[in-house]
């Protein structure tokens, strides 16, 4: 006999404003324990510094996440100047301190064009990425250094929002600083931009802030905090705020089931409809205007459609609350 999950069956995705300090991780388990739900994912990782739009996938939802890690992303951020720390961020240690030139927005300007539109980047030590199973941050705390390939990403807008100077102190020279806002492809990250932007400055750079905005089709006009969240009423309040687990692939085509189609798909076969998408198409698939999940077209010899399962939710009835 299967075990039961502990928790209740709360299905939706949340769109939340993490805080500086907290690991993305942590962030989901404060969720998914305010929600008291059975299962909870993310959908893209934060660093712990960072702050902003993460969304949360609970239950059922979760099925869908992965369409959303491949999201493009949009982040605001602050350059330091001058200072370069071991993890490309004010968390790190730093490792060299360098004069900064006179810049204006014209110089930093004419380097950033060098970083717009599809560019290599190697990924940094401390990040998530494995290496022969282990991940390269806990490596990098021990002091070790793998080689890794650059990957190629898309930098659609690296914008100067503001210039600054950094005040300095009997031993340290004010630092130059600017604010960038960003709109990039998955995989792409900001603290390594920063970085590469620093050394074409001629002075490395760090990042001292970092805030995610966007990803995919969510912005930050619908994010929670953790204490709005609690300070809410009750648990049906919270469920309230949750969004449809379809929202993740709003992206995709729609197909409406009839009650033969929507009865062969959740036992598992091909049922014939009506449709013009072409072959190995993915779309979300509605019964009675209820989101069922994914199914995949199949175009037969003669030309008819078929949608067979692809990703489907589990009917209530099999969810039963503990």
């Amino acid at each position: 006999m299967a075990r039961r999950r502990r928790g209740l069956p709360v299905n939706g995705v949340l769109l939340l404003d993490k805080p500086a300090g907290l690991s993305s991780n942590h962030a989901l388990q404060r969720v998914r324990r305010l929600f008291q739900a059975q299962k909870a994912g993310h959908t893209g990782t934060l660093d712990p510094m960072a702050t902003g739009l993460l969304p949360i996938c609970l239950g059922e939802a979760t099925k869908f996440s992965a369409w959303l890690l491949e999201a493009d992303k949009a982040y605001r951020t602050r350059v330091e100047l001058g200072v370069i720390t071991d993890t490309g961020d004010a968390e790190g240690d730093v490792v060299e301190r360098r004069e900064v030139p006179a810049l204006d927005e014209a110089s930093i300007e004419a380097v950033l064009a060098r970083f717009r539109g599809e560019i290599d980047q190697v990924p940094p030590m401390y990040s998530a990425l494995k290496h022969q199973g282990r991940k390269l941050y806990e490596l990098a705390r021990e002091g070790r250094h793998v080689e890794r390939a650059a990957r190629r990403i898309s930098v659609y807008d690296a914008r100067l929002t503001a210039l600054d100077t950094v005040p300095g102190n009997d031993t340290v020279p004010g630092n130059r600083a600017f604010e960038l806002d960003i709109r990039c492809s998955k995989g792409t990250y900001i603290r390594t931009l920063a970085e590469d932007i620093g050394l074409e400055l001629g002075c490395g750079a760090h990042i001292s802030a970092l805030r995610r905005l966007a990803t995919g089709a969510f912005d930050a006009g619908g994010m929670w905090t953790l204490e709005a969240l609690e300070a809410l009423a009750d648990q049906p309040a919270r469920e309230a705020v949750l969004m449809s687990p379809d929202v993740l692939v709003a992206h995709l085509p729609a197909l409406a089931l009839d009650d033969v189609a929507h009865g062969r798909l959740i036992h598992g076969q091909q049922a014939t409809l009506e449709s013009e998408l072409a072959e190995a198409a993915t779309a979300r698939l509605y019964h009675q205007g209820a989101f069922i999940g994914l199914g995949r077209v199949v175009r037969q010899a003669d030309g008819a459609a078929t949608v067979a399962p692809q990703r489907l939710i589990s009917h209530p009835a099999e969810t039963p609350r503990s």
